[in-house]
């Protein structure tokens, strides 16, 4: 069985499984977690502790539906994290093609093959978020965790050096003080949780070398097969995907080089065709598809890590940690850490020390399990056209399919990407492109940059395993 079928076959939902009765709370609090944001880290956090049987109360300035800035691709690992939450059977819901098989191309060359196998998924989803969050609020309350919609965070309340609780402003205008030993800050790049902190500032930040800018397309009534692939090409410095998703769209994203935005400033919609005409393998995909409302961007983008955990306090999903969404991650990450993050606080909330010490461990884990995956995902965010080595790897993987199901498996974070090659075969890759005709001179200064690179990644991920 393959796609929504084997999602859903003999497994049970665990939105009904039992779990303990919540918590009614200790004097002076009004909540065993405050969780700022109810989005896909938010939710996930609530999810958790409610089966815990804490009582996780969830703010959030949206009512939901609500839309939000987002590529919303979700590999098989992303989809295994919405079954695990009870999200899966309403997200299939909304209509969304399972993406069985995955497409790359570069330099005339195309790679396509089956989705990984994760915890019995194998398919991606692309759903659009008004339906995609919707169906994760109601799994929070489904839950247990109440969700409180159309409210504000507009402080933090403190009891000397330890976060206490937060101010809100209801719909009302109306502003209260609520209480509790944990303030998860799940609330966005932009977060108001590490503004009060002092952890807006990154730890390790990386700008990218592209701009984001997508819209979606009513799909060609006979797309057929195509409808089950994500694909993404890359041409010169170009890249673009498309991502069949619900409602019969597709969404199209473009990420050029942030060297011409100045062309998308002058006219976005005319240099958002230019782009996608640039790259002639989407234009091709595209072929009896009508673009449907406006093109939306996301520029000046960062890949960050920050500092995600203090006393009373933690910053979930793009709070704490973001990544170019060349490499489609973020939401699996929000939703995998939100979860983990929920399971590990709610035996030690009843004690400040061992909560403290189990909230900077779960930071801890998410840098070491993530970096690697970061770094990989700012190789891909350069904005430079496919490197010598780079395109040896794709024609290495157009004969050899284990190569790329190995690829994609990196998306799919079954496998680290310095582990896609053994190093006897990314060695013979390498000379096999200083042995091309061509400019020679060129490939060598291109290899030493990649060489330069892979050993100052090596660096970082062990200055973070010793810390």
């Amino acid at each position: 069985m393959r796609g929504a079928e084997a999602a859903t076959a003999t497994r049970p939902d665990p939105a009904t499984a039992p779990r303990p009765a919540a918590t009614s709370g200790a004097p002076g609090r009004d909540a065993d977690v405050l969780v700022v944001g109810a989005r896909c880290a938010g939710s996930a956090v609530a999810v958790a502790l409610a089966r815990a049987g804490r009582r996780a109360l969830v703010l959030d300035r949206a009512a939901f539906p609500s839309d939000t800035l987002s590529t919303h691709l979700l590999w098989p690992a992303g989809v295994a994290e919405l079954r695990r939450l009870g999200a899966l059977d309403a997200v299939l819901a909304t209509g969304a093609p399972p993406l069985t098989r995955a497409l790359a191309g570069a330099a005339g060359m195309e790679i396509e093959v089956d989705q990984p196998v994760v915890d019995g998924i194998d398919h991606g989803l692309c759903v659009r978020r008004p339906a995609l969050d919707a169906a994760l609020v109601d799994a929070a309350r489904r839950a247990g965790a109440e969700v409180r919609e159309r409210c504000t965070v507009t402080g933090l309340a403190r009891d000397g050096d330890r976060v206490a609780g937060v101010t809100v402003r209801d719909r009302d205008g109306q502003e209260t003080t609520l209480r509790a030993p944990l303030v998860i800050g799940a609330d966005g790049r932009r977060s108001r949780v590490a503004q009060e902190v002092g952890a807006s500032e990154p730890e390790r930040e990386r700008r990218s070398g592209r701009d984001c800018f997508f819209a979606y397309w009513r799909d060609d009534p006979d797309a057929g097969d195509r409808r089950s692939v994500a694909a993404q090409w890359r041409s010169g410095a170009e890249l673009g995907t498309a991502f069949p998703c619900d409602d019969g769209l597709v969404l199209v994203l473009v990420q050029p080089p942030v060297a011409r935005r100045d062309a998308f400033t002058a006219d976005r919609t005319a240099a958002y065709r230019a782009t996608i005409a640039r790259i002639p393998e989407l234009a091709r995909r595209l072929a009896g598809a009508e673009m449907v409302g406006k093109v939306r961007s996301a520029t000046g983008i960062a890949s960050y890590f920050r500092r995600s955990a203090g006393p009373g306090w933690a910053l979930a999903g793009d709070a704490g940690h973001f990544k170019d969404p060349v490499t489609a991650q973020g939401i699996r990450d929000a939703l995998h850490y939100g979860r983990r993050l929920g399971e590990a606080v709610a035996p030690v909330l009843d004690d400040p020390a061992a909560l403290d010490a189990t909230t900077a461990r779960w930071e801890r884990e998410r840098e070491r399990e993530c970096l690697e995956v970061y770094q990989w995902t700012n190789v891909l965010a350069r904005g430079t056209a496919l490197t010598p080595l780079e395109a040896e790897v794709y024609r290495a993987a157009v004969g050899d399919p284990s190569i790329a199901a190995a690829m994609l498996e990196v998306f799919a974070r079954r496998r680290r990407p310095s582990r896609v090659l053994a190093p006897h075969r990314a060695a013979g890759l390498a000379a096999r492109s200083l042995l091309r005709r061509g400019d020679r001179r060129g490939a060598v200064a291109s290899l030493g940059r990649d060489v330069a690179t892979a050993c100052g990644d090596a660096l970082e991920r062990a200055g973070a395993r010793r810390g």
